[in-house]
This record gives C-alpha cells, sequence and structure tokens, in this order.
C-alpha cells in the first residue's frame, strides 16, 4: 500500500487531498501546525477508510522542519511514495507598508520548506525507481501579482521548479507535478487578509478543493508538468501573460486589486 505524505493537511486543499488519497486507499502521514485539528482529521480518516494515518505536528517556516520530518520517516520505517507541498501562507496590501517577518515567514513556507522536502524524499524515490512529487503553485504563477508581490513570485518559483524538476526526472520512474488552482473554497483569503471572495456573489466564483484535487491527480496519471485546475477563466487568465505586454498587464492587475483604501 502506498503512502503520501501531505503538509498543510489540516484543511483546504491538503485536507481534501488526505480524504481522495486515502478513499484511495493510500496511508497518510499528515503535517500541519495545529495539532488538534490533526488528530481530528486522523481519527476521521482511520474510522471511514481502513488505513494507516500517522500525524507530524510541526511550523514549516522553522528552518529545520524538513529535515525533522524526514528523520521521523526514517525512524519509523515509513518510505514516502508521494509527497505533496501543500502548505502556503499569503498576504494582500501594499508590500511596502507590510509586515516584514511574514514576507519572509511566506518566502520559508512557500519556497525554502518546499525545496527542502523534496530534497529530502526526492534521492529515495529515485533509487527506487517510483515515486510522484506534487508542488502547489496558483494561477498566481503566470504574472506578477500587485498586492500579493511576494506570494505570486513563491508561486512563480514553485512552477519554474516542479517542471525542472520534471524535465530532469521524467527517465528515473519519478513524476512531478505543478498544480495550479484559481480561486479556491479554503482558509487562504481570511488568513492573506483578502476580502475579494467574502460576499456571497464572488464567493460562488470559487472552485471546491476536491475539484482540485482530483484534477491534481488526473493529471499527475497522465504525466504532464503542470496543471491549471478549476473553471475555463482560469486557464485564460494563465495563458493572457502569452499574448498582452507584460506592463499592460500588470496595470490591468494593479486596478483590479487595488485594496479599497488605496
Amino acid at each position: 500500500m502506498n503512502t503520501s505524505l501531505i503538509t498543510g493537511a489540516s484543511s483546504g486543499i491538503g485536507m481534501a487531498f488526505a480524504n481522495e488519497l486515502a478513499s484511495r486507499k493510500n496511508n497518510l502521514v499528515l503535517v500541519a501546525r495545529t495539532e488538534e485539528k490533526l488528530k481530528q482529521l486522523a481519527q476521521k480518516i482511520r474510522e471511514e477508510h481502513k488505513v494507516k494515518v500517522e500525524i507530524i505536528v510541526k511550523d514549516l517556516t522553522v528552518s529545520t522542519a524538513a529535515f525533522d520530518i524526514f528523520n521521523a520517516m526514517i525512524e519509523k520505517n515509513i518510505s514516502i511514495d508521494t509527497l505533496i507541498n501543500n502548505a502556503g501562507l499569503g498576504d494582500y496590501g501594499l508590500f511596502s507598508t507590510s509586515e516584514r517577518i511574514k514576507q519572509l515567514e511566506m518566502i520559508q513556507l512557500n519556497v525554502t520548506a518546499l525545496v527542502d522536502l523534496t530534497y529530502q524524499f526526492l534521492p529515495q524515490m529515485i533509487q527506487r525507481g517510483r515515486g510522484n512529487i506534487i508542488n502547489i503553485s496558483s494561477i498566481a504563477a503566470f504574472q506578477g501579482l500587485p498586492y500579493m508581490a511576494v506570494y505570486a513570485a513563491t508561486k512563480c518559483f514553485v512552477l519554474s521548479f516542479s517542471e525542472a524538476l520534471w524535465a530532469e526526472n521524467s527517465k528515473a520512474g519519478v513524476k512531478v507535478l505543478a498544480v495550479c488552482p484559481g480561486p479556491t473554497k479554503t482558509q487562504f483569503y481570511e488568513n492573506a487578509s483578502f476580502e475579494r471572495f467574502s460576499n456571497e456573489a464572488e464567493s460562488s466564483r470559487l472552485d471546491s478543493p476536491l475539484e482540485v484535487v482530483r484534477e491534481a491527480l488526473n493529471a499527475l496519471d497522465s504525466g504532464v508538468s503542470h496543471v491549471v485546475t478549476g473553471r475555463w477563466e482560469n486557464k485564460i487568465i494563465s495563458g493572457i501573460p502569452r499574448f498582452l505586454p507584460r506592463e499592460s498587464w500588470s496595470k490591468i492587475l494593479e486596478q483590479e486589486f487595488r485594496p479599497n483604501i488605496l
């Protein structure tokens, strides 16, 4: 039976991955900061799907987190077949007046932890001649995003990094996939202080985490390097930078995302 390790597993897309993979009879290792949420989710999955579930309470903004997680798997003699780097952090507003620590934590979580976890587990997968790595990016990866500058830049990194590893490992039996969701029904917007999708009309445009997960797993099976999930508008938005001058598109986005206080 395969084992999948999921970061940011206590809610949103991470939780959806956990439930979907458990339904497909994957054993799980769930990683998040909130112990109580992880315990509740793990117990629910064990009862419903009869699979093994380990939990690791870890803050991935701590520089040693990925190393600690890898060592925990060695100590427990758990081999990871699928690594899902889902944990992420966003922020909204002027970069010049943003919290310095939050911007640096965003880079640590969205980029450094993802790279380090990939670095820890990829060699084992190559040695076995099989494995999967799913990195959660965003449609924000396809262009700079005013008022979410650091977030979009981190997701651009994730997309580029994943595509490169996809090519490097295409003959090694390891699949690498960047998943680029559009707006999704998670706590991301609340945590990022982005109120755009708080009203009912805008909220109805959000994709479900389960939809994102199922499209991602289908894309993984097909062997592509990246997938834009969700409604057709997401595909269009991700493709616009190929046809418009980058400066023009950036100005359009600045007007679209400008905070009401400016």
